[in-house]
């Protein structure tokens, strides 16, 4: 997921998605620990992705909280 999309979507999508990607981090996790996966280099982009997520509703929350301060 590019960081521009990831810009484009709302805050609710955003945790949605978060939820989504970290499930789906647990998953691959279980299962490359069961057998190992024909690409393990998926564990480094869903976890990138969950990054790239937090990074932005972070960016948002210190932009809420600078607003909000100066009202």
């Amino acid at each position: 997921m590019e960081q521009e999309v990831i810009k484009e979507l709302s805050t609710a999508d955003l945790i949605e998605r978060l939820e989504d990607e970290s499930k789906q981090l647990v998953k691959l996790k279980l299962n490359h620990a069961v057998s190992p996966l024909e690409n393990p280099n998926k564990i480094m982009v869903y976890r990138k992705i969950i990054a790239r997520i937090k990074t932005e509703l972070r960016k948002r929350e210190l932009v809420e909280q600078k607003t909000s301060e100066n009202k």
